[in-house]
């Protein structure tokens, strides 16, 4: 975040998020920069998303599980690498009064490990793996744009307690059918492995003998990853680290038998499936916690312009549990942000909201009549209602006209017009 961006969260003035023009007169009443407010008419899409995705987390028998959204920093900082741009640069950090350093969560995955062990999930009382589906709030600190912001909402999933070729496919079928069930038809995946610890380890030493040659040409940030983790070089956005990324060594002249083997079983998996996937071998992901299958699901969409962009990530994490204290035991999960979502769908996929819009015909009528207007409005839609449907009725002395213009904004199926004449 450089220190324009600083200035202008404290600056008061007419500020432009995600297209909207905020405007504010007193910088106490205007929202924080980089949290948004959903309103009314942006909400249904938001809805339509979710219910889609529990009900394809149930199709494969996952279970919600609901975590705190602050937790102790060590959750995230020894799990998401201390040289991970999230750690060091994106974490929302605090001291509370407890004197104990708290995170606001800038991930989904941590958390539940956490709770995994906690609880003793890992227990033989819990059919293995232990599946569970998470959607809410999370908290990254930086510059906000078009298609995320400081809050922003993921949905995900983990499958914990099993290593298996056929789970991670079947992880990465889930998320297809997520997207295929909101109506997102153009979908590429990119796939790569990074092996098992021994295969790593021997490319991170390839790596750091490597990039230690041209040391003095890196970026300030892959100079430091150097020593921290070589591999987070190959996911540099730096122009001149990516001419040196251009020339490294492969990952996969690196990999074991084991690990070979378990990439092709993946893939063999993935292709018995019917899923089409690119082998991107620069695929790193950029958290530390990852091994063997790490994954990405872009969309082609008019809002992306056209292009292929990420819209899901994740991969396997094989450690994790161990560095909670648990067993040895692997899992594996992704997560997709909501807002990015939001913008790869269009708006006129949505459903009417609204089934019936009752109007009622108050004007230049006895307070008598009026009153037995509304109660005969009130009951007809408690009845409409009692039968499943979506109901509105106007309460206000207006005319039918603005009535039933409203009706028509709210895109209406019915209208009803309850007047004088129709007073049973």
């Amino acid at each position: 975040m450089s220190e324009i961006d600083e200035k202008n969260d404290k600056i008061n003035h007419n500020d432009k998020i995600n297209g909207k023009l905020v405007e504010t007169m007193n910088g106490n009443f205007k929202r924080v920069r980089g949290m948004d407010d959903l309103l009314p008419d942006e909400t249904p899409l938001w809805q339509k998303i979710e219910k889609v995705a529990r009900q394809t987390f149930q199709r494969y028998h996952y279970a919600e599980i609901r975590t705190p959204m602050v937790e102790k920093t060590d959750v995230f900082s020894r799990t998401s690498g201390d040289s991970s741009d999230i750690v060091t640069k994106q974490m929302y950090t605090f001291t509370d009064k407890g004197d104990r350093s708290i995170t606001l969560r800038p991930e989904g995955t941590a958390g539940i490990v956490r709770a995994f062990v906690e609880h003793k999930l890992f227990g033989p009382e819990h059919p293995k793996p232990v599946q569970v589906y998470y959607m809410g709030p999370m908290f990254r600190y930086e510059r906000p744009g078009a298609t995320h912001n400081r809050e922003f909402h993921q949905i995900g999933c983990e499958a914990i307690g099993a290593v298996s070729p056929q789970i991670d496919a079947e992880v990465i079928n889930l998320a297809l059918d997520v997207f295929r069930g909101v109506g997102i038809a153009n979908l590429r995946v990119e796939l790569n492995t990074l092996g098992d610890d021994d295969s790593r380890k021997r490319y991170r030493d390839t790596l750091v003998e490597y990039f230690s040659q041209v040391q003095d040409q890196l970026s300030p940030d892959s100079q430091r990853r150097l020593a921290q983790n070589p591999l987070r070089i190959l996911d540099s956005k730096d122009q001149n680290d990516q001419k040196l990324v251009a020339q490294a060594p492969r990952l996969e002249d690196s990999l074991n038998e084991r690990s070979r083997s378990y990439f092709s079983s993946l893939c063999h998996a993935l292709d018995l499936l019917g899923i089409e996937y690119v082998v991107d071998d620069r695929l790193v992901r950029g958290l530390d916690y990852y091994t063997d299958t790490v994954f990405e699901i872009q969309a082609k969409a008019a809002a992306f312009g056209d292009e292929y962009t990420t819209i899901c990530a994740g991969g396997r994490y094989n450690n994790m549990v161990q560095e909670f204290g648990g067993p040895d035991m692997g899992g594996v999960g992704f997560a997709f942000g909501e807002e990015r979502l939001v913008t790869a769908l269009a708006t006129d996929q949505l459903a009417p909201t609204l089934d019936y819009f009752i109007c009622t015909d108050l004007k230049d009528q006895t307070e008598q009549v009026q009153q037995q207007i509304l109660d005969q409005a009130l009951t007809s839609a408690a009845s409409l209602r009692n039968d499943g449907n979506s109901v509105m009725v106007n309460y206000q002395i207006r005319s039918l006209k603005s009535q039933k213009k409203a009706a028509q904004k709210l895109n209406s199926q019915q209208v009803m017009v309850i007047d004088a004449a129709s007073l049973t």
